[in-house]
Formats: structure tokens, sequence, C-alpha cells
């Protein structure tokens, strides 16, 4: 599965970082990708008092996603642009924590 995602207002709740309205992203089969390192352990952690009732996260915020089966890929031209993020991955990943344990049952 392939997706192409953007955000056209406010703030998307899995990249609370750098994902700045008119942003977007593509993430081609196989390609890792979900929330940054910060929103995953903002998430993940059973003490935060946040999540101890429901929760809006979309208030005054706009995305899109569209998902395909087929494989995209990025123009030549959009690979030579000037803001192109090209640490996004490292940036947005380095930080994970590995947190399963294939022993633990």
């Amino acid at each position: 599965m392939s997706e192409y995602m953007g955000n056209i207002c406010g703030t998307y709740d899995a990249k609370e970082v750098g994902f700045v309205p008119g942003s977007s992203s593509l993430h081609s089969a196989m390609a890792g990708h979900g929330p940054e390192a910060a929103v995953f352990e903002k998430a993940s952690n059973p003490d935060n008092k946040v999540f101890s009732e429901p929760l809006h996260t979309g208030h005054g915020s706009m995305a899109f996603m569209f998902e395909t089966c087929f494989l995209m890929k990025l123009t030549d031209y959009s690979c030579r642009e000037e803001n192109m993020d090209k640490t996004y991955m490292s940036d947005s990943y380095s930080g994970l924590k590995k947190y399963f344990d294939p022993n633990n049952k």
C-alpha cells in the first residue's frame, strides 16, 4: 500500500513538529512510516493523564490521505526542490525506542 498525505491547516496529530500546513509526504509500499518518536512516546505512556478521558485531536486541523495498491514515486523535478526535507526519516524516527520483546508472552 502506498500513501500520499498532506496537511491543509493546523497540526497533524502524528507529526506535531515540522509537518506544517502545505506540507505533504509520500510513503511508497514497504516504506516505514508512522507517528514521530515524541508522539509515539506520549501516546504509549499509560501514566499520561491526557488519556484518562476522551480526547478530541482534530480541532482546527485538516489533513488528507490517498492510499493505493500501486507504487508511487516522486518526479525528478520534485526531488530537486530546495524545500524538500532530506532529513525527514532520520529526524522523525531516530528517537524511537524498542519495546517489543519476542520472549515476553
